[in-house]
């Protein structure tokens, strides 16, 4: 039997319940089912977590999380507690600690697996490897192979309760290897094979009644070749339900794709997918599921789990005193003015795109030929002096996560067209990379911004060539009417924010000194002092 009968430390939370997720060794009968009898299975799972331990902006939070989940566990006998990866990477609070805050807390609720997503590679094997230590749950992928073939992780768990068994397995997209930091001895295999010989094993072997596949996969092609969990329930057959991480998807109901449901439940904890499964005669004959939101700044339903909370408090402490931690020194101010990120070319401006590509290619060890961001994600001055974790966050006070995104040079031309077309003054105005450069012209009758002289790493944009850049999620949304980039080749989320890159760059070039260098030329428009 593995490990769901062992003693939570969060034995307050789920004291009373009657929990009956008892792993099954192979072979071994499920519990006597009465013939015509429907058992029911409640299903609850997130995915995409992404670090988020604390509400944002009154959603999410661990011990949030918690309470729910401990409100579904005390009125139900067979609850299944899922997640479909990519704890790792997101808030400043998790970082600093390398998730082992979630993951305690993720002890404390009972996880009975997580499947491992492409960011759960970001740091080293060794960082993995403690994170796996740490766990009292397992960490599932049957499409990841050491050198030599052995398993890199088990393929999938069993689990049995009164009347049924259930079979979960685990599958990470194959984009990990080229998205993320994953050791060199690692392969990964075909994910649709790799289900196929997967669910003969569940439904053979270990005798599964339910087969559910947890998988780290996206509901949106990235590239071409990249396999969705659409493709999965299209593709593979003995499927009962796919939940599904990687793209960050909130669906409102399942998503009826060939013989298996997909559900997904959006991102950072701020809703928990809840699916209730009628199975007779050891077949499933009904499925429920909804997403549940787990609080808003209007509606404050769940409060937080006391162990949860109590869990997360000394760390929180140790990581606020952080915040006064000097980085770095400015040599000189750099200026703010009236918005002034706004309407031209600004140091802060640099600096902060500068940041983005040395990230990329630095510490990611990825292709980036420029980054940019919108003028409005910058909000304060950084004056003179000590610079503190705190006045980067002032500088930077959105989470905004950087995308590492992909375009044909014809459509960079477009993009940087609608560039030159934002008035002055408006928060879609852009701040560039150094790789950059090129002049708005305003002098036209009409007064709109004219784009001139576009060059990128010292040569004019070929329109057949591919080109690689840092952006944030706000504008890969489709924000400040930025819907360009939606034509790209390929595009992913690092998960990691901008302002805990330009903490990275200040801390690693110690000093910070302001200039500009004339990337981006303004010919007319508004006078600026």
């Amino acid at each position: 039997m593995n490990k769901a009968r062992r003693l939570y430390s969060a034995i307050a939370l789920l004291a009373g319940v009657a929990f009956l997720s008892v792993a099954a060794c192979a072979g071994v009968a499920p519990a006597a089912r009465e013939a015509g009898t429907t058992y029911e299975l409640v299903i609850l799972h997130t995915n995409d977590h992404h670090g988020t331990i604390l509400p944002v902006n009154g959603a999410a939070g661990l011990a949030e999380r918690a309470t729910f989940v401990g409100e579904v566990r005390s009125g139900n006998a067979n609850v299944l507690l899922l997640d479909a990866g990519d704890i790792n990477t997101g808030t400043a609070l998790s970082n600093l600690f390398r998730a082992e805050i979630d993951i305690k807390a993720y002890n404390l609720m009972g996880y009975d697996a997580v499947t491992l997503g492409n960011h759960e590679f970001d740091h080293d094997g060794e960082t993995l490897e403690r994170q796996r230590s740490l766990s009292t749950f397992p960490w599932i992928s049957a499409n990841i192979r050491k050198a030599g073939g052995k398993p890199f992780a088990p393929a999938y768990i069993v689990k049995d309760y009164k009347g049924f068994r259930v079979g979960v397995f685990g599958l990470t997209t194959r984009r990990t290897a080229l998205i993320a930091s994953p050791d060199k001895e690692l392969v990964f295999l075909d994910e649709i094979e790799t289900a196929r010989s997967t669910v003969a094993k569940l439904r053979g072997r270990e005798r599964c009644d339910i087969v559910i596949a947890l998988v780290h996969m996206g509901l949106s092609s990235e590239s071409e070749g990249h396999v969705t969990s659409r493709d999965l329930a299209r593709e593979v057959a003995g499927i009962d339900l796919v939940i599904d991480g990687h793209s960050h998807s909130f669906l409102a109901e399942p998503l009826a794709e060939g013989g298996a449901p997909i559900v997904s439940a959006g991102e950072w904890g701020k809703y928990v997918g809840l699916g209730t499964m009628g199975i007779r005669d050891g077949k499933k004959v009904s499925f429920a599921w909804r997403p549940v939101k787990i609080n808003d700044e209007n509606d404050m339903t769940y409060a937080p789990d006391p162990s949860v909370a109590a869990l997360i408090a000394p760390y929180k402490e140790k990581a606020d005193a952080t915040l006064k931690e000097v980085v770095a020194n400015a040599g000189e101010r750099f200026e703010f003015g009236d918005r002034l990120s706004r309407k031209r070319e600004i140091a802060l401006g640099n600096m902060v795109n500068d940041a983005a590509v040395w990230y990329v290619r630095t510490v990611l060890k990825k292709k980036a030929d420029f980054a940019f961001t919108n003028g409005g994600n910058i909000r304060a001055e950084l004056p003179a002096g000590p610079v503190t974790r705190e006045r980067i966050a002032t500088v930077l006070p959105f989470d905004n996560w950087i995308y590492l995104t992909t375009m044909r040079g014809a459509d960079v031309i477009r993009l940087f067209r609608y560039i030159a077309s934002i008035p002055q003054g408006a928060g879609g105005w852009a701040q560039v990379s150094g790789e950059v450069r090129y002049e708005i012209d305003y002098t036209g009758a009409d007064g709109k911004g004219v784009l001139k002289n576009l060059a990128i790493g010292g040569a004019a944009v070929d329109p057949g060539a591919l080109y690689t850049f840092a952006t944030n999620d706000y504008l890969m949304a489709g924000g400040d009417g930025y819907a360009v980039l939606a034509d790209n080749v390929s595009s992913w989320n690092t998960s990691t924010t901008l302002r805990d890159i330009v903490i990275a760059y200040a801390a690693e070039r110690k000093t910070l000194v302001p200039a500009t260098d004339g990337r981006i030329a303004v010919t007319g428009g508004l006078a600026l002092e």
